[in-house]
């Protein structure tokens, strides 16, 4: 019997292409924050650029969360597909059991790792017209949303007891969720949120209910030891005025037990995205290698490849 080599080679490179497979698709839990803010939103956003970035082989799954502290919390429990968003300043607190870490502490917070930073946390003090707030002192007496479990509502009440209202101010029992419905419907007085501006919810309020979002001073801005920022006149409907509040650095975390390829490719696929991202959210546009100063902690080593391929100056301690 004679072989045809030149058919016989053919038919093998033909086995050979269908059993090559097709790239990996890479599967991670998005952690943020509750449905409805701006930072569950950012997680869509992010999402669907992951997607359309990685040609379809990174699918990000957005999983709605209880807030900052919670988000850091289920590190203790989560696997390598996890990334969350939190604060650096809560990382640190983690690490060394600290406040609401006392007596909490676990070795896996050593192994949290950053990735990238998003739009900082933005204080709002949010008003109903009818309440008649134009300023802190205003709240006591008020009935106040803060939320439950999030960066926020611990935020609230940092600055309640900073400004001598604790004690003062009614606080709802409600989730932060039902902020814009229970303010509409003259349940509450008003509600502090923590989202990027321009918030989610503080645009539902200010188009249907109408608001004031309450500044601070320089004085209480100082007593706070946060950024001082400034949300630009026309934000919110109604609003006519600046308003100056406070800001957190915000930043995209994972662990150790993330593959290294996969932290590579969330990162390099994020820059890569946020400029279309920028066209149809504002949040993005302020987002720059700039903001890489605010991560105090040690980056992922996937995430500190595509920094330096970038040419992203890097400090020792992130390293």
């Amino acid at each position: 019997m004679v072989l045809n080599f030149k058919a016989m080679i053919g038919a093998l490179a033909v086995g050979a292409m269908m059993v090559v497979p097709a790239a990996a698709e890479t599967r991670v839990t998005y952690k943020s924050a509750k449905a409805g803010t701006s930072y569950y939103q950012m997680g869509v956003q992010i999402a669907e650029a992951m997607k359309a970035g990685s040609g379809g082989n990174i699918i990000v799954t957005v999983e709605e969360g209880q807030g900052s502290v919670q988000n850091v919390m289920e590190v203790r429990a989560r696997g390598g597909d996890y990334v969350f968003t939190t604060p650096p300043v809560l990382v640190g607190l983690a690490q060394g059991g600290k406040a609401m870490f006392e007596g909490k502490g676990d070795p896996a917070f050593d192994e949290i790792r950053a990735l990238f930073p998003i739009p900082s946390l933005t204080m709002h003090f949010v008003m109903s017209a009818d309440s008649g707030a134009t300023g802190l002192a205003d709240l006591e007496g008020k009935t106040i949303l803060l939320g439950k479990g999030s960066f926020g509502a611990t935020e609230g009440e940092k600055y309640l007891k900073l400004f001598g209202l604790e004690g003062k101010v009614n606080i709802a029992d409600a989730e932060l969720s039902n902020a814009v419905a229970a303010l509409k419907n003259g349940q509450i007085d008003g509600f502090v949120t923590a989202g990027s501006w321009p918030a989610p919810n503080v645009v539902e309020a200010a188009a249907s209910a109408g608001v004031t979002v309450l500044s601070l001073n320089d004085e209480q801005i100082a007593q706070t030891k946060r950024t001082r920022l400034v949300i630009p006149a026309g934000t919110y409907a109604g609003q006519d005025q600046d308003i100056v509040t406070t800001s957190l650095p915000v930043v995209a975390y994972t662990t150790t037990k993330m593959e290294d390829e996969t932290a590579y490719q969330l990162t390099k696929t994020f820059w890569e995205s946020k400029g279309s991202m920028a066209e149809s959210a504002a949040w993005w546009g302020g987002v720059d290698a700039a903001m890489m100063g605010n991560i105090t902690g040690k980056l992922h080593p996937g995430a500190v490849r595509y920094y330096q391929e970038a040419g992203v100056a890097l400090t020792a301690d992130q390293m």
